[in-house]
């Protein structure tokens, strides 16, 4: 088996590619995209078609409703159930996707997680009732770690408090007393290296396919079934449509902000990339194409 990854802004062509790679050289799909892994958001996280799905086995995708916490955590387990059925059946594995944390995460490792007692989960409980002074509580302990956890994040506010409750050490002392442990080992990683000007007309195109398909229809249904409060229905080419439907943008408007919105994305995605995996081939479309075919036969 043989694992590569390829990465690069949102709209340069990596889905196209990842298909091409996985149809020539006997892979399966791992969707590294933050969005594509909820049922339901498919215009908006501009996911993989049916056709496309049913050609290719893909995973990491349609995983969970928009309504249901995900992880890094699930993503990691979904990876190595995922990599052990390719060394089952002989396969190669593909992953892809902008959402470039999931493959940081696989590369670096994660930190072993307690046991929690019952105690332990009925205290934390507790607490957060109050999350403000939940979120104090943690900053007293580990200022440094907390700051960059928001008093309104609830989900890693619990996360660090029962860590904190389980073990009597602030999130710091607990991860530098746990290292992460790296999941891959031995994985090629490429990233697409597209012209700014191409990759914005690429986007534009992009968002008015959207459009056409019937981005705001399924935003409404969206936010029917699951208000607009789980955080899945606050990304890009979701929050646009609010404004629309509230009446603050035309729909001219609207499509702009997602080009505005998904321009500066893929900006902030390629100096993740470059910041986070200084080894990465960074190449056009073609010699990613032929160097990964190389690599997998």
């Amino acid at each position: 088996m043989k694992e590569i990854a390829l990465i690069g802004p949102t709209a340069s062509g990596k889905s196209d590619l990842a298909l091409r790679l996985a149809k020539e050289h006997n892979a399966y799909i791992l969707s590294l995209d933050s969005l594509s892994i909820y049922k339901e958001i498919d215009i908006a996280s501009a996911k993989p078609s049916k056709e496309e799905l049913d050609q290719i086995k893909h995973f990491g995708v349609n995983l969970i409703y928009p309504n249901e916490e995900f992880s890094v955590s699930i993503f990691v387990q979904e990876y190595l159930k995922l990599k052990e059925l390719c060394e089952k059946e002989g396969k190669n594995l593909v992953i892809v996707g902008g959402s470039s944390f999931y493959l940081r995460t696989l590369v670096q490792g994660l930190s072993p997680i307690p046991e929690y007692t019952q105690d332990c989960i009925a205290e934390v409980k507790e607490l957060l009732k109050d999350l403000t002074s939940a979120h104090k509580l943690l900053l007293n302990a580990d200022p440094e770690y907390m700051n960059g956890i928001e008093p309104t994040d609830r989900y890693r506010i619990e996360k660090m408090l029962l860590i904190y409750v389980q073990t009597g050490l602030s999130p710091t002392e607990y991860f530098e007393k746990n290292p992460p442990r790296p999941t891959i080992t031995d994985i090629e990683i490429y990233e697409i290296d597209v012209e700014r000007a191409y990759l914005k007309e690429r986007i534009i195109l992009r968002t008015q396919k959207m459009i056409d398909m019937g981005l705001v229809d399924e935003v409404s249904r969206l936010e029917y079934k699951y208000t607009r409060l789980p955080n899945a229905l606050k990304a890009i080419g979701i929050i646009e449509v609010y404004e629309y439907l509230d009446g603050r943008l035309s729909l001219e408007e609207m499509r702009e902000e997602i080009i505005l919105h998904t321009v500066q994305l893929a900006k902030r995605q390629q100096t993740f990339n470059r910041n986070q995996f200084p080894s990465r081939k960074l190449l056009s479309i073609e010699e990613i194409y032929q160097e990964a075919k190389r690599y997998l036969s």
